[in-house]
Formats: structure tokens, sequence, C-alpha cells
């Protein structure tokens, strides 16, 4: 529900009076309708609006009427067009708040407490809406949630079968240990991050569902920009799949993207935290591909080609089948670090081979905040990721393995054996090896392998590997053949 005033004209004057009256009689009356502004459900008091950029705002009234938008001394005017759209945009603000925003065109809204500062959107399935309330030391962590800087909206779960302009939702919620517990427990540990080394207000926008697969979430642009999933955009037109009762399903391409995303476009936004991957399980580098059409989808649609998306790479975790599907997701996520402006938070070292939804998510926000830190606000000397592969060659019997993100050294977390290495000979089998670090490199072997041709690290979807840096950071696991 949308948490604003309205202010109506004074009236002056009994006859004035009584007019007005009459007014508000008729427009009781069935088939009437008193005129007024309207706003998305994305706008309410209590939000966040992005800084120094500019601030789109937009609504509904009356074809025709004039609107004029205010917030801290800025204004623009637009004029609602023969469908009662209207769309205009203030100019970029500093960091700071509390403002009043002012509507004025049939009627005057009002939002109070708004805030400008950072502002990031929050998708996913299940482990980024995963709430506070549920989180590691939930009990003292919310008791501790004093942060009024922080704000949080939720987007109501709604598969849609065309691309809707509004969207549920309960409006912006200010950080409390009230209202914390239903946060996103990654965004709200993110926020939390950002807010103590920034000192800006931070909004997370709560757009997830639990279970959902990554196709949903993509626009037709995306799927249309990838030639790999060329199939699917030659048949945009049969999508979403409906059910019996006509709704969109809510795992058919398109459906979450038709209503849950677009109705949030053009809100500003800094950037996207990005946590799924579990419903996709074991298709290997096809959601790599995927990956791609969802950042270039959501890029498009927010018309900031350098937009940074930030993304969790899954945790370890006993699934069925053959247990090796997981590193195949985790060999997608790691590859789509080839996308300009994009980060992975790596949790091989935070997971519960038992339990899909790890609770530890303090640290998975801590880790993407660390990402943000060193990407868009320009901390480049902060090392934010763990070993990442990047090269590697035999030496005679042995490999010597090189890392980007060394960081303050290779390390062994718990102080034992590096673990989780495997290599392969000419005959193609894997076997267990052992790992040495070498200054800022590996050097891997295996007595049984006189001429090495892969190694793997990792590759297993029990692994719990101890390789990292000296900062803290895990490696991520990978496999790579020897040239």
């Amino acid at each position: 529900m949308l948490q604003s005033r309205r202010r109506w004209p004074p009236v002056k004057g009994a006859r004035r009076a009584i007019g007005f009256l009459a007014v508000l009689l008729l427009v009781h009356q069935p088939g009437w309708a008193m005129a007024a502004v309207k706003l998305p459900a994305a706008f309410s008091s209590h939000m966040v609006l992005q800084r120094d950029q500019p601030v789109p705002v937009w609504g509904w009234d009356d074809p025709g009427t004039k609107v004029t938008v205010s917030l801290a001394g800025k204004s623009a005017t637009a004029v609602a067009a023969e469908d009662g759209r209207w769309r205009l945009s203030l100019p970029a603000l500093a960091a700071g708040g509390p403002h009043d925003l002012f509507v004025r065109g049939s009627d005057t809204l009002e939002l109070t407490d708004v805030l400008v500062g950072e502002v990031w959107l929050c998708s996913g399935q299940s482990n980024m809406e995963w709430p506070v309330r549920a989180s590691l030391n939930a009990p003292q962590e919310i008791a501790n949630a004093d942060h009024p800087r922080i704000r949080h909206i939720k987007i109501r779960h709604t598969p849609a079968a065309t691309p809707q302009t509004d969207v549920g939702s309960s409006g912006w919620q200010v950080c409390s240990p009230d209202t914390v517990g239903l946060f996103t427990a990654v965004g709200y540990y993110f926020a939390r991050q950002l807010e103590q080394e920034l000192d800006v207000p931070i909004g997370l926008i709560g757009c997830n569902w639990g279970g959902t697969r990554i196709e949903p979430w993509i626009p037709p642009v995306g799927f249309q920009s990838v030639p790999a999933l060329r199939d699917v955009a030659e048949q945009l037109g049969s999508f979403p799949r409906r059910n019996k009762a006509g709704k969109a399903i809510h795992q058919s391409p398109l459906a979450l993207y038709n209503g849950m995303v677009h109705p949030l476009v053009p809100y500003a936004i800094r950037g996207v935290l990005w946590y799924q991957g579990e419903s996709n399980n074991g298709e290997g580098m096809v959601y790599h591909e995927k990956m791609k059409a969802l950042i270039a989808g959501w890029r498009s649609l927010w018309q900031r080609p350098e937009m940074p998306f930030y993304y969790v790479q899954l945790a370890p975790f006993h699934y069925r089948g053959d247990p090796t599907r997981l590193a195949g997701i985790w060999e997608a996520q790691l590859a789509t670090l080839s996308v300009p402006n994009t980060g992975m938070a790596v949790t091989v070292d935070i997971g519960n081979l038992r339990n899909i939804h790890p609770i530890n998510k303090q640290e998975v926000g801590r880790r993407l905040a660390l990402w943000a830190l060193a990407g868009p606000y320009q901390r480049q000397k902060l090392v934010h990721s763990g070993p990442l592969f990047r090269s590697l060659e035999r030496e005679g019997g042995k490999v010597r393995i090189a890392f980007d993100h060394v960081g303050a050294g290779l390390v062994s977390r718990d102080g034992k054996p590096l673990s989780w290495f495997t290599v392969a000979g000419e005959d193609g089998e894997c076997v267990e090896a052992t790992a040495e670090i070498d200054g800022d490199t590996l050097v891997v072997w295996a007595e049984s392998v006189a001429r090495p041709t892969a190694v793997r690290f990792a590759w297993n979807q029990d692994a719990q590997p101890n390789l990292s840096n000296a900062d803290g950071l895990p490696a991520s696991p990978f496999r790579a053949a020897v040239p």
C-alpha cells in the first residue's frame, strides 16, 4: 500500500463548501471516480532514491493533466499521455535526506522521509529471498538492527503473461528490530557493510522468488542478445506458458520479467545482486549463456550497458545424482566473470552439505560488498576476491598453476594439506593429487601420473576445499587441460 498523504485544494466560503460536498456525494455514486495522480508501488514514503544519477519518476493521471514533481529543491514537469501515463526525470541529487517528495497533478500526493543514497536490486531464488530471521545468530542480529538509513521493499510474487506497468508491494520499510526480520538476509548484510564504508543511505529492492529458474527473469532482449539461446529467442511469442486457467506459469520464460521486473523499470539503481542457480543445476555451460542473457537484458532495460552485476557462486550441497553436476554450474558462474563489470562471491567454505540454504548470509553479503566497494565505489586496493584460476603449465611430471586475486598470498585456511585436487594422465582418469604452495603459485602432482594432462580442483558437489588467500577469501573450483 502506498504510504503517502494527499493534499486537496482548500475550500473557502459556504457556497464553495456546499459545492465541494456535492462533488463528494457524486463521486461516491456508482460509476463515478475522482481524478487522482498515482505512482507505481516502487514509490512510497521511506524510499531510497539513487544518488548521482537522474531520478526517473512516473505514474498515471487523467490524460492531458500537467504533473509536476518536486524534491529537495528540484522539480520537473510532464503531461499525462492519452493512456494516462506520465514520466519525467529529476536532476541528479547528492546523498542525503530526509526529504519530502510532492507530486502535483489532479491532486497533490506527498511522500515523506525520502532518502537519497545507493539502491541495489536483490534478485534470484530462495537463497536471496532467505530472511534475516532465519540467518545465523538471528536473535542478536535482529536486536542490533538499528540502521534507519537502510531501507527495503519486497516485490510480491507476480507472474504475468504480458509486461505489467505496476506490481504489488508493502512499500518501503525502515530497518529496525521490528522490520529487519523479513528483509533479504544477503541484501541486508551487503547493505550494512556498504553503509558502514560509504556513510550513505542504502536501499534494497527485494525482487526474488524461491525455487525459480533463471529463464523467467530474462527479458526478450536478453534471449535475443545471446546466439546460443536462439532457439528460445525464436519462440518468444509462445512464452510465457499458461495454465488451464489462462494464467502465466511462473517457471516459464518471461513470466517473472513480465510481472516483477518490467514494472520496476526505470527506477534508478546502482546495480544488481543475484543469487540463483540451484534450480538450473545440471545445465553446465548452458547456464553461462543464460547468465549472459540475464545481464545483457537487464542492462538493456535500464539503458546502462556497464551496470554492475554481482552474483553468488553456489555453496556445496549434496544433491542427488551425478556429484559433478554442481561443478558444472560453478564453472558456468566462474566463466561469467568474463562479462565486464561482474563479480562473484565464492561460498565453498560456508556451505552446508545437508542444507541447500546455508545460514551464514552475513559472509555472503560481506563478500558481495567487497566486489561493490572495489567496483563502482573505487576502492581499487581492496582485496575483494579469493584466488581465481588464471593459467597452468607442465613442469616434468608436475603442473604449476597461477591465480588471479592472490592477495596477501596463498594459504591453507585450516593449516592442513591442500584438499580436493586431482590430476589426469594420458588415459583421462582423474586421481587424487598433492598440491603445495610455491610463492604465488601451486605445484600439483600425483606419483602415479607421469605426464599430467588435466587438473581439477573441487570438482564435486561435496567439496569444501581449504585453498584460500591470506585475506580469508576462498578459491573457486575449476578444471583445466594442460597445454
